[in-house]
């Protein structure tokens, strides 16, 4: 095995770097404008999450351990308990159901679903069934976080994968443990709205910006006429709307379309620890800094030693040991200095001259906020 170590001074610079990973160039000739529907949504109306616990019967022997999962056996001792078959206690424990799974049933109530109305379902195993291809999901009640019920679902499910086993050697392609039911629920309850209560309702922006706030409340009342929209607050503005309800609807659909006025947002660099990716704004400016790298590579590797006893010994056991070699190299710092980018395309020009990996401008960008080198909020997700 090997593990590399990096010795930064400022930031690390080296190999070579071919785009800056993710880097977004978005407009750099200018900011663009955007629509009210684009920045903000209207309180209240939104989805609403469904869930639920189901089985899955009808499966090719591939379906839970009973004897591990309980849960299976109860919960098909309770379905038929609604079907008017009652089981001895006894023999609730001891079913043997390789034909059954135990699944949890999620969809995404939209809306003004209206009763009648078909839904998606995803369902996921939740014991150990070996692949749920092939089944069917028997009636299941989705609730709510109220926990009343929104929602049925059944259907056969679509499972996008496959998979063999035979003589201790399997093959599988994608994922068994799960698949979706397409118009597999059907809504029994919908969720009231507040987009026709009172005379007013409030537009939430997606992000919290007193700027975007003022702007979308002055392009309403630019619109409609003065008083109409009001900015409560950095992502609340609050808009009059009419009292009939096809004029509301009239008045929202004209009203999300409004152009906004361009502005320049804030600077930003978001970083992707896991993946190594790292996405910038136009807003992003580097002042001017030093670099100095240097690259410490320590290479360990293990060589399997056997030694064997003699034939003739009555005790003797193979013995497996393992020799290490260890090697440390070190190469000299490589001092590069950085000019001031006042534009995105500069600092992707400067990162991009350092020969950079996406890794290593992880610790990079890192490096030149703590410096005070770079000019954005940095966020690591």
């Amino acid at each position: 095995m090997s593990a590399i170590f990096h010795h930064l001074l400022i930031f690390p610079a080296k190999r070579s770097f071919w785009g800056l990973l993710a880097v977004c160039l978005l407009s750099l000739g200018g900011a663009q404008a955007a629509r009210i529907k684009e920045v903000a949504s209207i309180e209240g109306v939104r989805s609403n999450q469904l869930t639920g616990f189901g089985l899955v019967v009808g499966l090719d022997g591939t379906g839970d351990q009973t004897t591990q999962m309980p849960y299976t056996s109860q919960g098909l001792n309770n379905y038929l308990q609604q079907l008017g078959i009652t089981l001895p206690a006894a023999s609730v424990s001891q079913l043997q159901l390789k034909n059954v799974a135990a699944v949890l049933v999620t969809a995404q109530l939209p809306a003004f679903a209206r009763p009648g109305q078909t839904l998606d379902v995803n369902v996921s195993s939740l014991g150990n069934s070996k692949s749920l291809k092939g089944g069917m999901l028997i009636t299941t009640p989705l609730k709510g976080a109220d926990g009343e019920v929104y929602a049925l679902a059944q259907g056969n499910l679509i499972v996008g994968g496959a998979g063999a086993a035979a003589g201790g050697s399997k093959v599988q392609i994608n994922h068994l443990s799960a698949g979706r039911v397409p118009d597999g629920a059907q809504v029994e309850r919908s969720v009231p709205t507040p987009l026709q209560l009172g005379d007013s309702f409030n537009l939430g922006l997606n992000a919290s910006d007193f700027q975007t706030a003022r702007k979308v409340a002055q392009a309403i009342n630019q619109k409609f006429g003065p008083g109409f929209a009001r900015a409560l607050d950095g992502r609340t503005v609050q808009v009059k709307a009419p009292p009939d309800a096809n004029d509301r609807v009239s008045f929202v659909a004209e009203m999300e379309e409004l152009a906004l006025e361009s502005s320049i947002p804030s600077a930003k660099v978001v970083i992707n620890a896991r993946t190594g990716s790292i996405v910038l704004n136009q807003a992003v400016t580097l002042g001017p800094c030093a670099i100095a790298h240097g690259n410490l590579s320590v290479s360990i590797s293990s060589t399997p030693v056997i030694s064997q006893p003699s034939p003739l010994s009555p005790n003797g056991q193979t013995v497996v040991t393992e020799k290490a070699n260890i090697q440390i190299k070190q190469e000299p710092g490589i001092l590069i200095q950085v000019p001031a980018a006042p534009q995105l395309s500069d600092v992707v020009r400067a990162l991009n001259a350092l020969g950079a990996t996406p890794q290593d401008l992880l610790a990079i960008l890192q490096a030149i906020k703590a410096a005070g080198a770079l000019n954005a909020e940095l966020e690591v997700i």
